[in-house]
């Protein structure tokens, strides 16, 4: 829990440097420091971006949106897809999707608020904090978030991210040409 709140304290303070990623590799290399349990897949997108930004704070954002997914998932299996667009001329928006059990949307804004969990602490290992730390982090680089779940099976999580920080552009490999 402490480390939890630290990582929330500084959430946007330690960003360290801005430095070109490639998204797909960034997400495949998370997903499986996650030590997943056998049965969990990820698929991503073909076509994620090249591009320039401050990868520790969207390394944060992503590695909790995937420990969300496989810690509450509801089977022994599971699939969790990330996908993106370029929203507009400033940002792109990437979606982390599991097939999960989902959440009620009466839950949808709950689950960013610190300490919030919808299960019984005693049933589910955490602080409540993921969700609240992947909020911050977007908001403080001009993002937001948002939910997709009717809450009967499956989650997408929403968030955009900038294509410019501090007056870099960040380069996509097929996203130029959406501009």
């Amino acid at each position: 829990l402490l480390d939890d709140l630290l990582a929330y304290s500084r959430a946007g303070r330690l960003e360290g440097g801005i430095s070109q990623i490639d998204l797909g590799m960034l997400a495949q290399n998370i997903f499986e420091m996650q030590t997943p349990p056998d049965g969990f897949k990820l698929t991503i997108a073909d076509d994620l971006p090249v591009f320039t930004t401050l990868a520790t704070p969207l390394e944060q954002v992503l590695r909790n949106l995937f420990t969300n997914a496989i810690k509450h998932h509801d089977r022994s299996t599971g699939n969790i897809h990330l996908g993106w667009q370029v929203k507009n001329k400033d940002y792109y928006e990437f979606s982390v999707t599991d097939d999960g059990p989902g959440i009620p949307p009466a839950y949808h804004n709950r689950v960013f608020v610190m300490f919030q969990t919808l299960r019984p602490r005693d049933e589910v290992e955490g602080s409540g904090m993921g969700l609240a730390l992947v909020k911050k982090i977007i908001e403080t680089y001009g993002g937001r978030t948002s939910i997709v779940s009717d809450g009967n099976r499956g989650t997408s999580i929403n968030f955009t991210w900038p294509i410019k920080i501090d007056g870099k552009v960040s380069i996509a490999n097929n996203a130029q040409a959406k501009l």
